[in-house]
């Protein structure tokens, strides 16, 4: 017999030792393999017990049930400098930011019906993330060399790694038969790590002095920790036998400081969480399939380590302070499109299109360098193989095309000018069981 609570812990422990990287900006393409196999759709279309991670009004509409299952995530991100004078040595020419390029994400869910109309649940999975580690040294990030010319002893190869995990405890209850409402509390839990940033940690009063606190910029471990509480809400309702509308809505969650990298994010190490909303439709067009689509609303802007410019470095705002420089992100708009296929009793056939304009401008790609989140269109193909009447495996898998972020005049006159290109392509594959109890 399985023993739920064993499973439990094992996920949670398994979910937070592991890392978690994102496909639109820093924030996934879809929660739960099946929504990621549909191009991330959702909102109006709750398939597991994770689906609150999407839309907590859906988890009445799951039954009893738990999933377990995890995705391998291959991202390549490379960097290509042109046009660079700085001084004793041209930064100009190609880096491979993909030293480590296969990650695994775990996910899991859990929900019980409490009667006909409610239902409670645990949803856990990663939200997001970005990781860079160069192959060789940066020099934009890293000087190879001394004010003399001869090697810098205490160069290396630079690189970021941020990690995002989210547990979903939800409620979620039928109004009536057509309408429900659900609500999960984000439980949340994130770690960053950076290496090689010695470019940006000069000791104060320097001339070179960029960072409010150069001692907490670079190499003070992997696992800088940060927490915070949010809220998610949704409304799902089915409007006709064969429509099905959602609404779902994100807070922006607080975060407490990354204190020991608070000489690199603005407000002393401040990386909140954005806040996100979005509409889903689902429709059945035939009995046996589904077409839905979501869109999806990210505020990147309103964090400001994430959005504020760099050149806000040089109107004297250092790295760490209350307004201090960040990726320069922009708001971004998600479009999602899933179909689903029921081609016989065992098989469901599923793929997707997801679209979302890259949130990094041209003039923002040297420190983007670190976190080159540049992919807009995702394929996304799966199925689902019914083992029995309530035992089912699911696969997944997605292909982000290539794209590529030309700078423009990205790289300050003090940094040697010029301009930094940055691209990636990703691929993943992903397996889940799942099991009606």
């Amino acid at each position: 017999m399985l023993n739920k609570k064993s499973l439990l812990v094992a996920a949670l422990a398994t979910a937070v030792s592991a890392p978690a990287f994102a496909t639109n900006g820093y924030a996934p393409h879809g929660v739960g393999i099946k929504s990621k196999s549909m191009g991330g759709v959702g909102i109006a279309l709750p398939q597991d017990s994770i689906a609150a991670g999407l839309n907590p009004a859906g988890m009445v509409h799951v039954g009893n049930r738990f999933d377990i299952g995890g995705e391998f995530f291959r991202p390549i991100r490379s960097t290509t400098i042109t046009g660079n004078g700085q001084p004793g040595q041209s930064a100009d020419g190609f880096y491979d930011a993909s030293a480590k390029k296969i990650f695994f994400i775990p996910e899991f869910g859990y929900n019980r019906m409490l009667n006909d109309n409610m239902s409670v649940g645990v949803s856990v999975f990663g939200n997001g993330g970005m990781n860079t580690d160069f192959v060789s040294v940066m020099p934009l990030l890293s000087s190879p060399r001394l004010p003399d010319g001869s090697p810098n002893p205490f160069a290396e190869r630079s690189g970021i790694n941020l990690e995002q995990l989210f547990v979903v405890p939800s409620f979620s209850m039928k109004i009536n038969d057509k309408h429900s409402i659900g609500i999960g509390i984000n439980l949340v839990v994130q770690q960053f790590g950076a290496k090689g940033l010695q470019n940006f940690a000069a000791p104060a009063g320097t001339p070179f002095q960029v960072s409010e606190s150069p001692d907490k910029v670079t190499h003070n471990g992997d696992r800088d920790t940060s927490y915070g509480i949010g809220v998610r809400i949704g409304w799902l309702g089915q409007l006709t036998d064969r429509l099905a509308v959602g609404l779902t809505y994100q807070s922006k969650t607080s975060m407490s400081d990354f204190d020991d990298y608070s000489g690199l994010f603005a407000e002393g190490g401040g990386f909140d969480i954005p806040e996100n909303y979005g509409l889903g439709i689902a429709f059945k067009a035939t009995p046996k399939l589904t077409v839905a689509f979501d869109v999806v609303q990210i505020n990147y802007g309103d964090v400001a380590s994430i959005s504020n410019p760099i050149n806000k470095l040089f109107t004297g705002n250092l790295l760490g302070s209350s307004d201090g420089p960040g990726f320069g992100w922009e708001d971004q708009t998600v479009y999602k499109l899933g179909m689903s296929y029921q081609y016989n009793d065992k098989l469901m056939l599923r793929a997707g299109w997801n679209h979302g304009d890259a949130p990094i401008p041209g003039s923002q790609t040297l420190f983007n360098t670190l976190a080159p989140a540049t992919v807009e269109d995702h394929l996304t193909l799966g199925l689902t193989w019914a083992l029995s009447p309530t035992r089912e495996l699911t696969f997944s898998y997605m292909h982000a095309f290539e794209n590529t972020i030309n700078g423009q005049n990205s790289i300050p006159p003090n940094f040697g000018g010029g301009e930094a290109n940055i691209k990636m392509y990703q691929d993943s594959f992903g397996i889940a069981f799942g099991m009606k109890m």
